[in-house]
């Protein structure tokens, strides 16, 4: 054996000691082995012992938090019940609200499957509805319901179970009422068909042949895996473990007691749970054959492992120890210390077996972390800048592609102006508005681009002001109603008066969305839009009945393209940029957005927007609307753009409203065509080739003329860089496609008002 030799500062050495006294190690190894052997054994056997006895109580201990663990689930089977029968109850009772109530409760049936039959009574005790699986709705009977036990309790006690009771001697069922979170609100009174418990009895788990089962409180079996026992009305109050179980002070069968005979004739190990506040009992029972065949068993196993164990312990003792501690030592100091941070530390060990190559793995480890550690920053660095060119990357395609598509679309809108002048006949009328249509649905795609490029570039800046929310829910109403109605859908706007702050136009743009998404995927139902006060902040809420949104996918939604997947959405078109608009106005805004959805029963999509103080009523907002524009006619007006079909279109809409009109693909060319004449207006085209841009011709054009003409931008660039710098030079910019209507309106006010600094958004 070799002595440890430290040839460096950091390295361990293992010291084989040649000076160890080999012979006097393994006395005392033996020594100690041997009194580890006789204890070993003795306490083995008092433990058997003492294990035997006390396993009988410990399993059920096991069962009774079993039992109590089903008795859980029972009591939240009916917690829920009672969630789904609460909101039922919120709203006081008014003749008017009955179908809305009726429509309330159906819905309330569907989700909720354990329930067969409710009735909704005023606070006078009267019954204004019953609606049943098993018979038909009724709608103001006004029942007399106020000497009923359920209309009573609930009254005074706010709920109300009752006992359970059989329907033909077969079916078990209970009645449930809650009353209302005011005294108007009345009280709702539910028939539970307790068969829906053998979902949660069947779920549960006892051994390979042991069993759960439920007893209300005069011992009668409601619940059962065997769902035929269940529908017998079996009474098992004369049962020991029942009998036990229903005297609360007992705390269940004595330990020497513990054992019964169940339905089947069999001798079980039983134990109970109560499920409040129900008074019903879980039972929870094991065949006493497989509940001890665990101790016999491993009496059994433990005793053989153990002779074995003990025999090889001695001789193992003496071997390993000095093969295994010493290595071992030096390794635990060696990686320590690796470990703290010292990863120049080295460990060597000359055993020449496996440890001597763990050892050298630390060190290859070491060696690695250490080389890892030195490149890790760079590649850190690498990867982000790898992420940022992708992300720029990403943005200039969109750019690139919108510009380019953009460019004929735009024309194809002006030539459509054109010749819906030209066209008088029906059948051309009605081809020139497809084509329109067409036209509009393709620049909703584009535009959303365009949002999105804004919302990169940084160039939407919020105008926050404090005002009424109900102005927003009468345009929305009056935008979506007709949709939703050709669709065969409700859509339901609840007015609010409560004012708040935020950006009139950028919140208006998140509803228009979330609304236009919840008609487009619900097939039938309906759309509700709601206001909820909460702590000082407004809830604007947009729920739907649509197809849902799977819990995995809710956070995706948000991210720019995505769709879910499915064959409805697939022929809805978008390119799932909606949601990825919202998300981020909403951030821009600081207007926080939470999603509750589940598959098959809608969404329900929350804007939280803080409150303001409510101000006297002023006049109404003015709604945008179409008005006929008084055109300034014998103007000069000047076009530059590199594209032919976009010149030939502009200038022939600009002829056909009486302007003089200069094209050129250059301002050298438009000045060369003006021959001297100054124009009154200049419209440029941002992104022109050969790397010029619109705010180079324009600056050209005034300087050749000595004069500040007036002028604006048009463009299809996206690019956020684009929308920066065109923002940065003071003039307008338009996006392509421009509707002839908006390019009319802007060189009016530009013509007509001069001084006009601020331009309203006419795109």
């Amino acid at each position: 054996m070799n002595s440890i030799d430290r040839r460096s500062h950091d390295a361990v050495q293992l010291p084989i000691a040649s000076r160890f006294r080999g012979r006097l190690f393994r006395k005392y190894i033996a020594f100690f082995a041997a009194v580890v052997c006789v204890a070993l054994a003795s306490n083995t056997a008092f433990e058997y012992w003492f294990f035997y006895n006390d396993f009988k109580s410990v399993l059920v201990r096991l069962q009774t938090a079993q039992a109590e663990s089903a008795a859980g689930k029972i009591g939240q089977f009916f917690k829920e019940i009672e969630g789904q029968i609460g909101w039922t109850t919120q709203l006081p009772w008014k003749a008017n609200t009955v179908e809305e109530w009726r429509f309330d409760v159906v819905r309330l049936l569907r989700q909720v499957p354990a329930l067969t039959e409710l009735s909704k009574i005023d606070s006078a005790g009267h019954e204004q509805l019953r609606v049943s699986r098993l018979a038909p709705d009724v709608i103001g009977s006004l029942a007399d319901h106020t000497r009923e036990t359920a209309f009573i309790e609930a009254t005074a006690n706010k709920i109300y179970y009752g006992p359970v009771y059989f329907r033909r001697e077969s079916e078990p069922y209970m009645t449930l009422a809650m009353s209302g979170a005011s005294a108007d609100a009345g009280v709702t009174i539910a028939e539970v068909n307790l068969k829906f418990i053998w979902d949660v009895v069947s779920q549960i788990k006892v051994g390979e042949h042991g069993q759960a089962y439920v007893v209300d409180a005069q011992g009668r079996l409601i619940a059962h895996p065997d769902l035929s026992l269940a529908l017998r009305n079996i009474d098992l109050s004369r049962f020991p473990q029942v009998q036990a179980a229903r005297v609360p002070s007992s705390g269940g069968l004595p330990l020497q007691e513990q054992q019964a005979r169940d339905i089947q004739g069999r001798t079980v190990l039983a134990a109970h749970a109560p499920v409040a506040p129900l008074g019903w009992l879980v039972l929870i029972e094991l065949p006493v054959s497989e509940g001890y065949a665990f101790v016999y068993w491993t009496a059994l196993r433990s005793s053989v492992l153990l002779l074995v164990a003990l025999s090889l312990a001695g001789l193992a003792g003496l071997f390993l120890a000095r093969r295994m501690i010493i290595p071992i030592q030096a390794l635990s100091v060696g990686a320590a210390r690796i470990g703290s941070g010292d990863l120049a530390q080295r460990i060597s060990i000359e055993t020449g077996d496996e440890l001597e190559a763990l050892g050298d793995q630390f060190n290859a480890m070491a060696a690695q972390l250490q080389e890892s550690y030195s490149t890790l920053e760079r590649k850190v660095e690498e990867r982000t800048h790898e992420l940022e060119l992708a992300n720029l990357s990403k943005s200039r395609f969109i750019a690139a592609a919108s510009h380019d598509l953009r460019q004929p679309l735009h024309a194809l809108g002006l030539f459509i102006a054109q010749l819906r002048a030209q066209i008088n006949s029906v059948d051309g009328k009605r081809l020139i508005e497809r084509i329109d249509a067409s036209i509009s649905a393709m620049n909703e795609l584009f535009n959303a681009l365009l949002d999105i490029s804004r919302l990169d570039a940084g160039v939407l800046a919020p105008n926050f002001t404090e005002f009424p929310i109900d102005h927003l829910l009468k345009r929305i109403d009056a935008t979506f109603g007709t949709t939703a109605r050709e669709k065969g859908l409700s859509l339901r706007v609840a007015r609010s008066q409560a004012w708040i702050r935020s950006d009139t136009i950028l919140l208006e743009r998140i509803l228009l969305n979330l609304l236009s998404n919840a008609i487009r995927y619900t097939r039938e139902g309906g759309v509700v839009v709601a206001c909820r006060k909460r702590s000082g902040s407004l809830h604007i809420e947009v729920s739907d009945t649509g197809t849902g949104i799977p819990e995995n996918q809710q956070r995706d939604i948000f991210n720019e393209f995505y769709q879910i997947a499915g064959p409805e959405r697939d022929r809805q078109g978008g390119l799932g940029l909606g949601l990825a608009i919202v998300d981020r106005l909403c951030r821009l805004l600081h207007h926080r957005i939470e999603l509750t959805s589940a598959v098959g029963e809608g969404s329900r999509f929350t804007i939280v927007v803080p409150l303001a103080t409510a101000r006297l009523k002023s006049a109404s907002t003015p709604h945008s609307q179409e008005t006929t524009i008084d055109f300034p006619l014998a103007k000069l007006i000047v076009v530059i753009d590199d594209d032919a079909l976009v010149l030939e279109g502009t200038g022939g809409l600009l002829r056909s409203w009486g302007c003089q009109v200069v094209t050129g693909g250059s301002a050298s060319e438009a000045i060369e065509r003006l021959s001297g004449a100054q124009p009154d207006l200049i419209i440029s085209d941002y992104h022109l080739s050969n790397g010029r841009n619109g705010i180079g011709e324009i600056e050209a054009l005034r300087a050749e003329f000595r004069n500040t003409i007036r002028a604006f931008l048009i463009s299809g660039d996206t690019a956020p860089e684009q929308l920066r710098s065109a923002r940065a030079s003071g003039y307008h910019l338009l996006h392509k496609p421009l509707r002839p209507m908006a390019l009319r309106a802007i060189i009016n006010q530009l013509l007509k008002n001069p001084q006009s600094a601020e331009i309203a958004r006419v795109t």
